[in-house]
């Protein structure tokens, strides 16, 4: 058994941006797990329309 692995986990989150507004992406979470525990994030991105993988940093979370 594994005691430190790497998931990945995709949800549907609403983002917003100046160029487009508000608009729902799916968002992509790579995690670190202890014991199946996640304990960290270590990446989270997300697809663009036209299929490019953009960073989240870009874009902020609506409230």
């Amino acid at each position: 058994m594994k005691l430190v692995s790497v998931k990945r986990q995709t949800k549907t989150e609403k983002r917003f941006t100046e160029k487009m507004g508000m608009f729902t992406t799916n968002v992509i979470y790579i995690k670190k797990t202890f014991l199946k525990v996640p304990f960290k994030t270590v990446h989270k991105y997300r697809e663009t329309y036209y299929g490019k993988m953009k960073d989240c940093a870009d874009c902020r979370i609506s409230a």
